[in-house]
């Protein structure tokens, strides 16, 4: 190194103190760690980034839809994605009306409320990826295995085989002759909904599962082979191999695997290990894990849609109601990046009645939106990781993703990340950005526990069980999504300060 480079050197040195210093103001008494440096090459290697995270979400059972409440969520969250498909539970539970018997046993069908509630999901430019399930009651072997859930669905094997497999044909055949078989061909069936855990009373559980998935293929197949119907459905990441070798030795149709893991979901129950995987690894780690049976199946080409992820399953307040979603969301697009073709986040909304009416806004529901429509941190999380470009460039970082968008400006989500129970501090990132031509500004946003997230808010209220409508509105404007800050650009670098569980944007055109 010359003695030139070598002041170079230490002049970048402290130009990168300075910046972080001065970015760094505001923050009171707590530490900044020293800037940490990402190197940008704008010629980096790149691949195609197709947003798969955001094309599918979940929801409350199927008879919500049919809610205005539920419907305007559900507009609110195809407003700020790529939104395309929506899954529910329950499209066969008596509430909805499918299934019933007349006097001699003969079934008799009522399709009026799934009209309503597929007619309102696609006025809304919405498709449905169909859960064959649950049992009807006039249909099930056992009136008594019902599931914990308040609404108490059947999740009992057929008493009839012959039955369940007229009822899913019965039922593909009234879609396509209702919307068209080139619309419904590019819907998704995917037969029950965690069949390894207690959604699924079949005894052997796997092999009672299979006659279920196969009668449900043959028959979704009869009504027109360019219907896609897959599974296993399976929570904690199971099954996936074992379900392909099922379907090549006895010849049953599969164009999908689907399967499921949370962020808390324990490694004895997904990799049969006592490794402690933390819930920002658990996610991938399992998305891996059947990516590799897939690619080692009879199928190796077959897509992996996820139906069903979040952090958590056990309704933890400090975690999906709060601003921890939004590094943890956008790490966990970062690992599983080129292992996924979907994944369906659970859920958009908080009209969910899972374990009943919602007592109070932030119980640690699923949904981007809680009750009354307040949108969370993830809320906003979402809208900006949506705003990431459709090429990914090659950064060495754990905690970017730099992107290209079509019209050739760049955007970068950099984070904050640390578990929910650990004691995080603000974190100072400088972006090094080589090859820029004459790029001088960035609009930057950040969300975090204090711009972008009304859980803070309704704490220092005191936590209102029932907020007055007055109290809703006020949270709703603590939940909106912080404005873009501009910010200069000094020699090709930007330093920002992420607080704790930070999650920003920034975009240079």
């Amino acid at each position: 190194m010359t003695p030139s480079d070598r002041r170079s050197t230490v002049l970048r040195m402290v130009l990168l103190t300075l910046l972080a210093f001065s970015d760094c103001r505001g923050l009171g008494a707590q530490a900044v760690a020293p800037a940490q440096t990402i190197e940008i090459d704008v010629a980096a290697p790149s691949h195609a980034f197709p947003h798969f995270w955001e094309q599918m979400f979940g929801s409350g059972r199927a008879i919500l839809s049919l809610r205005e409440s539920y419907r305007h969520d559900l507009r609110e969250t195809k407003r700020i994605t790529g939104f395309e498909y929506v899954r529910f539970h329950a499209i066969f539970h008596d509430e909805v009306g499918v299934y019933d018997e007349d006097k001699d046993g003969k079934p008799v069908y009522n399709f009026s409320y799934v009209d309503q509630i597929y007619d309102g999901l696609l006025e809304n430019h919405v498709r449905p990826f169909i859960e064959l399930g649950f049992m009807p009651k006039r249909l099930t072997s056992d009136p008594k295995a019902l599931h914990a859930f308040w609404y108490k669905q059947n999740v009992a094997p057929p008493k009839d085989w012959d039955k369940w497999q007229q009822l899913i044909e019965n039922f593909a055949r009234h879609l396509v002759q209702r919307y068209g078989e080139d619309e419904v061909s590019q819907w998704y069936f995917e037969v029950w909904n965690e069949p390894n855990i207690d959604f699924w009373a079949g005894n052997p559980k796997e092999s009672t599962y299979y006659e279920l998935y196969d009668r449900a293929a043959l028959a979704v197949k009869r009504v027109s082979p360019r219907l896609r119907i897959g599974g296993p459905a399976t929570a904690q990441a199971a099954w996936a191999d074992r379900f392909l070798a099922h379907c090549k030795a006895k010849n049953i149709p599969v164009d999908f695997v689907s399967t499921h893991v949370y962020g808390n979901d324990k490694a004895e129950d997904v990799f049969g290990s006592y490794e402690n995987i933390p819930r920002t690894q658990m996610v991938c780690r399992s998305v891996k894990k059947v990516h590799d049976q897939i690619a080692a199946s009879p199928y190796p080409k077959l897509p992996l849609i996820w139906s069903e992820f979040n952090a958590d399953y056990s309704n933890q307040p400090q975690v999906t109601d709060s601003a921890f979603m939004g590094p943890w969301l956008a790490d966990t697009i970062r690992q599983c990046d080129g292992l996924v073709d979907s994944m369906s986040y659970w859920t958009f909304s908080d009209v969910f009645e899972e374990q009943g009416v919602v007592k109070t806004p932030f119980y640690g529901g699923f949904g981007l939106l809680a009750e009354n429509s307040i949108p969370k941190a993830a809320f906003n999380d979402f809208a900006v990781l949506h705003r990431l470009g459709e090429t990914r460039l090659d950064v060495k970082s754990d905690s970017a993703l730099v992107t290209r968008r079509k019209d050739g400006s760049l955007a970068i989500a950099v984070w904050n990340l640390f578990l929910p129970e650990e004691t995080g501090s603000p974190k100072a990132v400088t972006l090094h950005f080589r090859g820029l031509s004459a790029t001088k500004t960035a609009q930057v946003t950040i969300i975090d526990k204090d711009h972008g997230s009304p859980l803070p808010a309704w704490e220092k209220m005191g936590r209102p069980q029932n907020p007055t409508p007055a109290q809703t509105a006020s949270l709703r404007e603590a939940g909106a999504l912080p404005p873009e800050q501009s910010q200069r650009l000094t020699n090709g670098l930007l330093t920002i300060t992420l607080p704790p569980h930070a999650l920003a944007l920034v975009t240079l055109k």
